[in-house]
């Protein structure tokens, strides 16, 4: 999935989340990154963000443990034709 880029994979992600849970711009990804000692532009943050976050969450999504099949409501009642 990463294969071609000039940055490792650690790098992508770190950027892609930085973005996306935070909602900083670009250049506040560029300086975190800086910070963190990765000299980055952020045309290539911006080209990760808008390319890797479908293909993380395809990840995601196939790595998922399915859930089981029981529902466990705690502290909860519901109401029906005005009847607790």
């Amino acid at each position: 999935m990463f294969k071609g880029y000039c940055f490792p994979e650690t790098v992508i992600l770190q950027a892609v989340y930085f973005k996306l849970r935070f909602g900083l711009c670009y250049q506040d990804v560029e300086e975190l990154l800086l910070i963190r000692g990765v000299k980055v532009d952020h045309a290539p943050v911006q080209r990760w963000v808008f390319k890797f976050p479908t293909l993380i969450e395809q990840n995601f999504r196939y790595r998922k443990k399915p859930l089981g099949n029981r529902l466990r409501l705690d502290e909860t009642y519901v109401k029906l034709h005005g009847k607790c």
